[in-house]
């Protein structure tokens, strides 16, 4: 049973239901976004045309994690995710390190998508012949929108990201049944499956762009303490989530290829990122015409708007939580008489994030290959790193008590042992093709892959710290029911 009550002032209520945290998830994921980005650097850089068995791994290896995850979440009371999992298997140090690794994975890619956002928009005001200005001021434009939305009750930015998605993934289906009816530039074929095609030297680099797509994959215990009925919501939205976004991704891909035929997509993807060329708004307007290829673009700006308004919830919920047990200032804790919000917390990711937005442009940093592409560099390290210590907890977890375990070996021994060898082989994958996530030369790489481990490390010397002040311990989420 659940020990969330209503009656608790001082912590998080709400309604959402499955749909509403499934939406969370999959705008912090960007769909559009991935699609139109992440795809064509997996065709070009990876594999090729066997790019779709590269998101296709990555979508198996979010599914086996979410095996172990899934049987952990009844037992984890606290809506901290990831870092209340990590504190429950692993103890109260690894648990503050890890609450700390996601805060900066968070903080990063949020500022990443905020510069993202500010050249999206200006090179779409520039292409349908409006004035040049600045990419920052779009920028701070959108920190302000999301300032409101964020301030206000869950509710709302579920509404106002549940609009989004179903627009942006609208055009993409539309235009994947349009090329698959059409046949595509050679018919349908399946050579993308092919191991000749698919397993090739560059799968690795597929794999990878197809990992990032999933950054905000724990957002569904996130919001455990809004959810309607946390024991059932939180792993159905974690299982339809991961399901949604890989088919989604893999189809999506292979539709890319079938349009543009096999032989001809990784030149065409290369021209993409080059420069020369738009793979998924060209392919749109073949297949579906110009005024789909005009709206899929403006969808492209909703999509990065309701990914970052989601990763916003996310952040101003992490600090919350850490606040409630102590380890952040306990204003942060405080919730809105009104809109039953972390509104203080909020408030100060808002600043946060102007802060790194002025940093960045005094710095003189490139919007989109260096804002961008540096910060999803650390938070791709952060993330997978989030999920391996995640799943160690599992393990270690369900070792303490085989009592919980003894008649679900699957979920709780065989898929978490699995997960952890595949979360393992995914971040030497990662930091092995480094400078190609981030755009940077292998110095810079080098430092900015170590800047999620630098935090892991901090967060588990203050966990320490506490214990030798004689500061009580934070309490796993769920212990004292063993």
């Amino acid at each position: 049973m659940d020990n969330t009550t209503p009656a608790d002032p001082t912590r998080l209520h709400g309604s959402l239901g499955t749909g509403s945290i499934v939406f969370m998830v999959i705008a912090a994921a960007a769909p559009l976004t991935v699609i139109g980005g992440n795809a064509p650097i997996a065709l070009a850089s990876g594999n090729g045309a066997g790019a779709p068995v590269g998101f296709l791994i990555a979508s198996l290896v979010m599914l086996i994690f979410s095996v172990g995850f899934v049987a952990m979440t009844p037992h984890v009371k606290e809506a901290g995710a990831f870092f209340s999992y990590v504190t429950l298997g692993l103890g109260q140090r690894l648990g503050l390190g890890t609450a700390f690794m996601a805060l900066v994975a968070y903080t990063a890619i949020q500022a990443g998508v905020y510069g993202y956002m500010g050249w999206a928009v200006g090179d779409f005001v520039r292409h349908s012949g409006g004035p040049t200005i600045p990419w920052w001021i779009y920028s701070l434009l959108t920190v302000a929108i999301v300032a409101y939305l964020g301030y206000r009750h869950i509710d709302l930015s579920a509404k106002v990201l549940g609009v989004a998605l179903v627009l942006e993934i609208a055009v993409v289906v539309i235009m994947n049944l349009t090329i698959f009816a059409d046949g595509g530039a050679q018919g349908i074929e399946f050579s993308s499956f092919a191991p000749s095609t698919a397993l090739t030297s560059g799968l690795g680099v597929a794999v990878l762009f197809a990992l990032t797509g999933f950054i905000g994959f724990e957002a569904t215990a996130v919001f455990r303490d809004e959810a309607r009925q946390p024991a059932r919501t939180i792993p159905r939205a974690t299982y339809l989530a991961v399901l949604i976004i890989g088919v989604f991704y893999t189809l999506s891909v292979w539709a890319l290829v079938i349009a543009n035929g096999a032989g001809e997509v990784a030149g065409i993807a290369q021209k993409t990122l080059d420069g020369d060329a738009n793979l998924l708004l060209d392919t749109a307007e073949l297949y579906t015409g110009s005024v789909m290829r005009d709206l899929m673009q403006v969808l492209l700006l909703t999509s990065l708007f309701a990914c970052v308004l989601s990763f916003h919830n996310v952040l101003a919920r992490y600090q919350f939580t850490l606040a409630r047990q102590g380890t952040l200032p306990r204003r942060l804790a405080r919730i809105h008489p009104r809109h039953r919000a972390p509104s203080y917390a909020s408030l100060v990711q808002t600043l946060t994030a102007l802060a790194l937005m002025l940093l960045c442009l005094a710095l003189g940093l490139d919007p989109l290959t260096q804002v961008f592409g540096y910060m999803a560099g650390i938070a791709t390290v952060g993330m997978i790193g989030l999920m391996l210590l995640t799943t160690l907890a599992s393990l270690a977890f369900f070792r303490r008590h085989p009592e919980l375990a003894w008649q679900r070996r699957w979920q709780t021994r065989i898929a978490p042992s699995l997960a952890a060898l595949l979360l393992l082989a995914s971040l030497l994958l990662v930091l092995s093709n480094f400078t190609l996530v981030t755009g940077g030369s292998i110095g810079i790489s080098a430092l900015l892959a170590l800047i999620p481990l630098l935090a892991l490390l901090v967060g588990a010397l203050f966990g320490r710290a506490r214990a030798m002040a004689g500061e009580a311990p934070l309490s796993p989420p769920g212990a004292g029911a063993y």
